[in-house]
């Protein structure tokens, strides 16, 4: 039996990673998991319904419960759109800090392994080829400079009404690399079969065009 391929996908926040696996889905007619999505939703139920954050088991018993449902791009809880309520910077700092949890991630490792499905998946995140996918097809580390991904996630927050502090959001990202890279549960890092894809000086479509090229040279092998 041939496994689906699978394109993981991984890098720092910011950096790009969602939308060129979202595009790269697109292209080859695959589907698309956003796993930095699930621990947002995750993040954002625990603080609808009362969770402390610092509760490890609580948050992996919420994991298992929650009904998730992807839709393309859009996500939904319990039947209802969350959007841009786990787009905010406050969601993003909780699913980070809940992210470094062993027994969170354990119970969300299942889940996100359900998403592989024919014709194939593309799949951005931290640990995607690491941990979740260590069989993938093809295993992109992206990331860009941490000025160039704030500005990066200044315009889009701007642009969906958020207020937003440049000089804020760099510090931000560098402390959640430094959370990510550190922490005892699937660090963030660049797998040694992980090929480097740095966007800082490139296009959307050339950082596109390079994962379709390299996965075509991997489907080919």
């Amino acid at each position: 039996m041939i496994a689906v391929p699978v394109i993981a996908i991984d890098g720092p926040s910011a950096s790009g990673k969602g939308t060129v696996a979202a595009l790269t889905a697109k292209e080859l007619g695959f589907h698309y998991l956003d796993s930095g999505a699930i621990y947002r939703v995750t993040a954002h139920a625990a603080m609808e319904r009362g969770v402390d954050l610092a509760d490890e088991a609580a948050l992996a018993d919420l994991a298992r419960s929650l009904d998730l449902h992807f839709d393309g791009v859009e996500i939904y809880l319990d039947g209802q759109a969350v959007g841009d309520a786990i787009r905010t910077e406050a969601a993003g700092r909780a699913a980070s800090r809940i992210a470094a949890l062993p027994a969170l991630r354990a119970a969300l490792l299942d889940l996100q392994r359900g998403f592989r499905k024919a014709p194939g998946l593309v799949t951005d995140g931290r640990d995607m080829g690491s941990v979740v996918f260590p069989d993938a097809t093809l295993k992109v580390f992206l990331t860009a400079s941490a000025e160039e991904r704030a500005n990066r996630r200044y315009k889009q927050l701007i642009e969906k009404g958020f207020d937003a502090n440049l000089t804020a959001l760099v510090q931000d990202l560098r402390e959640r690399d430094a959370r990510d890279a550190s922490r005892a549960s699937a660090p963030l890092r660049q797998e040694a079969d992980a090929r480097l894809l740095d966007t800082t000086d490139l296009s959307i479509a050339q950082a596109v065009d390079q994962v379709l090229g390299w996965y075509r040279e991997a489907d080919a092998r």
